[in-house]
């Protein structure tokens, strides 16, 4: 009989290099500490550019492992840098660590009671999109890979990002920041990998899209200057409650009738307005604050033009004045095509064919894409929700939760993801088609 060889395997197609390279030992020793982790990180929440414990216990743990690690990074962000046994490429593992400003209301002995200041408010503060499982998550891929330096050829770059869900206002952060002061460098990533839990996605499955896969998301601030007067006189008034209605219904003009919908999704939303002081007293101005959610750059371009042209022009039509400001928060998350290719047979190889889904792209948006735009990338969502669960509640909300079962997978994915880029001699190029 012939002798079959590791090498043999790997060359037929049998098993990858990471496959025949078994770390169940590993995966089932690090599975209750990820799970530790991730409910004290979830108990102990901190706001965008505020992370100042979260980055701590990150820092301790990577100390702890032997990795080189760089603290106060965009702020608050950690940067840990392993070096395997044998020179190679390098590969970036991105986690985001910030909370949200949303009171927990759920029955979890592990809730989060803290509470903050947010935009000059006291609110609560939660893990309420499940970063604290992408920092335990990639906190359990460091031990992992730390343990098994000589199965490494080239380098890992674990990347713990803040202010993901966008920094305070008159702040830089997140991302875009961490780009800006050279997180992709020295050593310079060649491909960067990153996973976001999802509440809606059974436990054992991930979903995936090539190419355009999130929003660009982008904020916009419309000012409105009309005339103060007695409510009981409106005439002697220009009302700007009046006119911000107006803009309202005709921003929505823009995607119900100027849009083309069957090529991309878009969304134009007003999240909040801000207007008088008295139930008997018409105000000068109005505020309003909102999102702009996009899949395509030329779409992009023609709402941006539209809306600072029809806001201006509404008002006018009825004697006020308005200003649009609008301003990028992320770009598209684009998922490399030949670096997915090359990841589908590790990735179908841990969950199993059947659990790796494509799905359609969606309006929210990711900071993500902003090492995307620099380096090849790829960005998956992974079940979350219990098997069997009659309820499962959306992301940003104070009842969102996620079954902790689920994180395992994320920790072997994201590993093996590694080991198989990292040994492989195929390097995706950078789609230079997409601008900023």
């Amino acid at each position: 009989m012939k002798r079959i060889t590791l090498f043999s395997l790997v060359l037929f197609g049998y098993a990858s290099l990471a496959q025949a390279q078994n770390l169940e030992k590993d995966y089932t020793a690090i599975e209750n500490k990820v799970i530790e982790w991730r409910r004290d990180i979830h108990q102990n929440p901190e706001l965008s550019n505020r992370e100042f414990k979260t980055a701590e216990k990150i820092a301790a743990h990577l100390k702890s492992l032997g990795i080189e690690v760089q603290t106060g990074v965009a702020h608050t962000g950690v940067v840990g840098i392993l070096k395997g046994n044998k020179p190679g490429k390098v590969v970036a593992l991105r986690a985001d660590i910030d909370a949200l400003p949303v009171m927990e209301r759920n029955d979890l002995p592990f809730k989060s009671t803290v509470t903050s200041e947010f935009l000059g408010e006291k609110v609560g503060v939660m893990h309420a999109c499940g970063h604290d499982t992408h920092t335990a998550i990639l906190m359990g891929v460091a031990e992992v890979l730390a343990n098994n330096k000589d199965k490494i050829r080239g380098t890992v770059k674990f990347i713990f990002q803040p202010a993901e869900e966008g920094p305070p206002p008159g702040e830089e952060g997140g991302a875009l920041l961490m780009v800006k002061e050279g997180v992709l460098e020295n050593p310079k990533v060649d491909a960067i990998f990153g996973l976001h839990i999802n509440s809606r996605t059974p436990v054992g499955v991930i979903r995936y899209k090539s190419g355009g896969t999130m929003a660009a998301a982008q904020s916009f601030t419309i000012n409105v200057k009309g005339k103060q007067s007695h409510g009981s006189q409106p005439w002697s008034a220009i009302d700007p409650i009046l006119i911000s209605a107006k803009i309202i219904d005709g921003l929505q003009t823009i995607i119900s009738r100027e849009t083309e919908l069957t090529n991309e999704a878009a969304v134009i939303t007003v999240g909040k307005i801000k207007s008088g002081v008295r139930f008997n007293i018409i105000p000068e101005s109005a505020e309003m604050i909102g999102t702009i959610r996009t899949l395509d750059y030329d779409m992009k371009d023609k709402l941006n033009k539209r809306m600072i042209e029809m806001v201006s022009t509404i008002a006018r039509a009825y004697g006020g004045e308005a200003t649009c400001v609008i301003k990028d928060a992320t770009d598209i998350t684009y998922n490399n095509p030949a670096l997915v290719e090359q990841m589908l047979p590790t990735m179908k190889r841990i969950a199993g064919d059947a659990n790796i889904q494509t799905q359609k792209a969606i309006t929210g948006a990711e900071d993500f894409s902003y090492f995307q735009r620099e380096v090849p990338g790829f960005f998956f969502f992974l079940g979350g929700m219990a098997l069997g669960s009659a309820e499962s509640y959306p992301h940003h909300t104070p009842d969102f939760k996620i079954d902790d079962s689920g994180l395992l997978l994320g920790v072997k994915t994201l590993t093996e993801m590694s080991l198989d880029y990292l040994n492989s001699d195929k390097t995706p190029r950078l789609e230079t088609k997409l601008k900023g």
